[in-house]
């Protein structure tokens, strides 16, 4: 069975914080950053197949970031959460490779079940 890790990247450090002890406390690893380069760099040192990225990223973009993740995961489960939403953006996410979008506040039980699906949907991938 794969160990159910979630990468969550935003700037804000209160953010990042609040979404790892909640999905700690549901039951998953969490590895968190606070860029896209040092997001880049957990996902070179471990298997992440769930994440939650921010749009707005000092430096490299979420949205850019989830491009760059897609070339070498595609089959992980990308989600973008922000507090900037337009069509214009969720058009450029979903072209982006985001699997969902998620406005910020969001409830952080609609967060809980969307990893918990999304670690459903991976274990059905891995079944012959």
């Amino acid at each position: 069975m794969m160990e159910n890790k979630i990468l969550v990247v935003d700037d804000e450090a209160s953010i990042r914080e609040m979404l790892e002890i909640a999905f700690e406390k549901a039951g998953y690893a969490v590895w968190s950053a606070g860029t896209a380069e040092e997001a880049l760099d957990s996902l070179n040192q471990e298997n992440i197949q769930v994440m939650f990225l921010d749009l707005k990223l000092s430096g490299m973009s979420g949205v850019d970031l989830c491009r760059r993740i897609r070339q070498d995961r595609p089959i992980a489960i990308i989600y973008a959460v922000t507090g900037y939403a337009s069509l214009f953006d969720l058009a450029e996410c979903r072209e982006a490779g985001f699997d969902d979008y998620f406005i910020k506040p969001t409830d952080i039980a609609i967060l809980i079940k969307a990893a918990r699906d999304s670690f459903d949907k991976l274990e059905r991938w891995k079944k012959p």
